[in-house]
């Protein structure tokens, strides 16, 4: 039965264009499901990051988008830099208007996700997860717009924050 299903398969061909594009997916998440840190190619079809700083107004935002979604989407919280990482839908980079409190990037930069265990401030500067990843589910872009506007995050990231985030591109 075995050699049907090869023999009707016909002669090999070239992989699809976006095979590699997979490969690379699940290398990555396999890498963050392992407990290691994993760099990742933003936009495509996994997410766009919305940074803000860290401080208190911006928990205060995480706290309305608790609301809005019943549990807030993926947030990666640096210790290093005060900086939150709102992982939004892919193609939010190319609607985001420009904000005050927070830049939206998407293709041709990556980001660090720290490892799924690391739900808490690591005891030196680094990576965790301030809102855990869930299954599929990331943060809506305009509801979070909405609560930046309203609980403006300070200091804002656009300054600095190509030099400091870790994003390449």
């Amino acid at each position: 039965m075995m050699q049907t299903l090869v023999d009707a398969a016909g002669a090999p061909g070239r992989p699809a264009p976006d095979m590699a594009d997979l490969a690379e997916l699940l290398r990555t998440l396999l890498g963050v499901a392992a407990r290691e840190d994993t760099r990742v190619r933003l936009g495509g079809n996994l997410f766009d990051v919305v940074v803000t700083s860290s401080g208190v107004q911006a928990r205060a935002a995480a706290a309305l988008m608790d609301k809005v979604q019943g549990g807030c989407g993926p947030v990666v919280g640096d210790t290093r830099d005060g900086l939150f990482y709102w992982l939004v839908p892919p193609g939010t980079t190319g609607r985001w208007e420009p904000h005050t409190h927070a830049v939206c990037l998407g293709a041709p930069f990556k980001i660090v996700l720290p490892s799924l265990n690391r739900t808490a401030p690591p005891g030196t500067p680094g990576l965790y997860w301030f809102r855990p990843s869930a299954s599929d589910r990331l943060v809506p872009a305009a509801p979070l717009r909405r609560a930046l506007t309203q609980c403006r995050p300070e200091p804002t990231p656009h300054a600095a924050f190509a030099d400091r985030l870790g994003l390449t591109p």
